[in-house]
C-alpha cells in the first residue's frame, strides 16, 4: 500500500508538472501558440517574447529565496497557475499594453511554479530515479506541447491558446491532488542525509548550462526563421527528435558514462550549424539540421536538469537550488536570443552565424571534463558519507586511525576531522567548535596536508574508500 500511494504521488507529481510546463512550452517561452497570435495581429515579436523570457528568468531566479517550506511551494504552484489563467485571457482580444503586463507577470509566477517544483521532485522520486522523472517531465510535456502547436498553426491561434489553458486547468487538477509533505516527514528525510558542498559544483553546472543553451536562441532566432516556409512539418516534427532523444537517454543502463554522452550531444550540436551552413532550406534539409540540434538538445537538457535533481538531496531549499539551476538555461536562451537578433539584423551568412555557433559549443568542451569531474566526486563523496554516518562510534574512530598520516593530527584537527566528515560546512564546524571560520580553514588545510590530500573530496575518499565496511 505505501509502495502504491509513493508511485501515485509520484504519477500525480509528473502529470499534474507535465500540463504545467506544456502550457509555458506552447505559449509563454517562444511558444508557437504566441508567435501565431502575434502574427495574425501582425505585431512586431522581440518585445512581447523578451518580456515574457526576463520574467521568467526573474521568477526562477528570485523564488527559492521566499519559498522556504514545502507547504509554501505546493501553494506557490497553485497561486501561480490561477494568476497564469487571469494573466492570458487578455491575449483573446486585439494587443494592447496588457499582453506586455500579462507576459511579464505570467512569466514570472510561472518561473516561481517551476523552481517550486523542486519540494516535490525530491520528496516524490528516489534519487537514483530523478532522471527518470525529469525524462518522464520533458516528454510528457513536449508531447502535449506538439499537439497544441498544431492546432495554432494549423487551425487556430484562438483554439490553441484555449489548449493552453486547458493544460493549465489540469495541471492545477492534478497538483491539487498531491499530499502536502510534513514538515516532520521533510526533516526526517533529510536529517538522514549528509549534507555536502554543492556551491562550487551548482555555479560550474550554471555556467556551463548558460553556455550550452546560448545555441537554443540562435536557433529561435536565426536557423528556425530560416525554415518558417515549412509550417505544416516544423509544427509537428520541430521536438519530435527532441523526445526521441530524451527517451533513448532515460533508458541508458545506469553504469553508462555520462560524460559519452555529452561528447555525443556536443558532436550533434555541431553537426546542425555546419549542416545549417553547407545545406539548402528544404524539408529534407530540415529534417537533417533540427534532428541533430533538438537530438542534442535533449541530451543536454536531460543531463542538466537530473544533475540538479541530485543536487536536492544536498539542500535544505530545493526550490533554491531547482530554480537557480534552470534560470541559467533561461538566461541562455535569453543571451542567444539577443544575439540571433544581432545577427539577423547585420544579415550574417549562414557560414559566419555557424562560426559563431562553433565558437559557443567550443566553450562548453572546455568546461565538460571540469564539470564532470566535480560532479562525479560530489556524488562520490555522497555515498562515502552516508556509509561513514552510518557507521557506530568506535568504527568512525576506527577508520581514522587505520588511514596513515604523514604528521600526526592534533586533538583540535581530530574534532574538525569528525565535523568533516558529518559533511558539515565551515561555518557550521566554526559554530560547532566555537571557533572562527578562518580558524576552521587553517586547521582543514592542516589537516589536507597530513593526509597528503588537496581537498575535502579527495580527504574523504582517502578516508572511506579502502575501508572493508564498504
Amino acid at each position: 500500500m505505501r509502495t502504491f500511494k509513493v508511485v501515485n504521488r509520484r504519477l500525480f507529481s509528473v502529470v499534474g508538472f507535465s500540463f504545467l510546463f506544456a502550457y509555458i512550452l506552447s505559449f509563454l517561452f517562444e511558444g508557437q501558440v504566441l508567435y501565431s497570435l502575434l502574427e495574425f495581429y501582425e505585431v512586431e515579436a522581440s518585445g512581447y517574447i523578451l518580456a515574457a523570457i526576463v520574467g521568467h528568468f526573474a521568477g526562477l531566479f528570485s523564488c527559492g529565496y521566499f519559498v522556504k517550506s514545502s507547504i509554501a511551494a505546493k501553494y506557490t504552484i497553485l497561486a501561480s497557475i490561477g494568476v497564469c489563467l487571469i494573466a492570458t485571457i487578455p491575449f483573446f482580444f486585439a494587443p494592447s499594453i496588457l499582453w506586455t503586463i500579462g507576459l511579464i507577470v505570467g512569466g514570472y509566477v510561472s518561473g516561481c511554479a517551476v523552481a517550486s517544483w523542486g519540494y516535490f521532485l525530491k520528496a516524490f522520486t528516489p534519487k537514483n530515479e530523478r532522471i527518470k522523472t525529469c525524462a518522464d517531465v520533458l516528454i510528457y510535456s513536449n508531447i502535449i506541447m506538439i499537439a497544441v502547436n498544431v492546432v495554432a498553426i494549423n487551425l487556430s491561434s484562438i483554439i490553441g491558446l484555449i489548449l493552453s489553458m486547458f493544460c493549465l486547468v489540469t495541471g492545477m487538477a492534478f497538483l491539487w491532488a498531491l499530499p502536502p509533505i510534513t514538515k516532520n516527514g521533510w526533516q526526517e528525510r533529510t536529517e538522514n542525509k549528509p549534507r555536502g558542498d554543492i556551491k562550487n559544483p551548482l555555479m560550474l553546472l550554471v555556467l556551463f548550462v548558460f553556455i550550452i543553451t546560448i545555441n537554443s536562441g540562435l536557433m529561435y532566432q536565426v536557423i528556425n526563421p530560416a525554415f518558417e516556409h515549412l509550417t505544416g512539418l516544423v509544427s509537428w516534427y520541430w521536438a519530435v527528435p527532441y523526445i526521441i532523444a530524451l527517451a533513448v537517454v532515460r533508458n541508458l543502463p545506469v553504469k553508462t558514462k555520462r560524460s559519452r554522452i555529452l561528447y555525443a550531444g556536443i558532436a550533434m550540436i555541431m553537426g546542425a550549424f555546419i549542416s545549417f551552413m553547407l545545406l539548402g532550406r528544404t524539408a529534407p534539409d530540415y529534417l537533417i539540421v533540427n534532428t541533430l540540434m533538438l537530438g542534442g538538445c535533449g541530451i543536454f537538457d536531460l543531463f542538466w536538469w537530473s544533475i540538479i535533481g541530485e543536487m536536492l538531496d544536498y539542500t535544505e531549499n530545493p526550490v533554491k537550488v531547482f530554480g537557480i539551476g534552470l534560470s541559467a538555461n533561461v538566461f541562455g536562451v535569453l543571451s542567444g536570443d539577443a544575439l540571433g537578433i544581432a545577427i539577423t539584423s547585420v544579415q550574417l551568412s549562414s557560414a559566419e552565424v555557424a562560426v559563431i555557433a562553433l565558437t559557443v559549443v567550443c566553450a562548453t568542451l572546455v568546461l565538460l571534463p571540469s564539470l564532470n569531474r566535480h560532479l562525479v566526486m560530489l556524488l562520490k563523496n555522497h555515498i562515502y558519507l552516508t556509509v561513514y554516518d552510518g557507521m557506530s562510534k568506535t568504527q568512525q574512530i576506527d577508520v581514522i586511525r587505520k588511514t596513515e598520516t604523514l604528521e600526526e593530527l592534533t586533538v583540535r584537527e581530530k574534532e574538525v576531522l569528525q565535523h568533516i566528515l558529518s559533511g558539515e560546512s565551515n561555518r557550521e564546524i566554526a559554530q560547532a567548535l566555537f571557533i572562527s571560520e578562518s580558524t576552521v580553514k587553517t586547521h582543514a588545510r592542516n589537516i589536507f596536508s597530513k593526509y597528503d590530500v588537496g581537498s575535502r573530496a579527495e580527504l574523504i575518499s582517502t578516508l572511506l574508500k579502502n575501508q572493508s565496511d564498504l
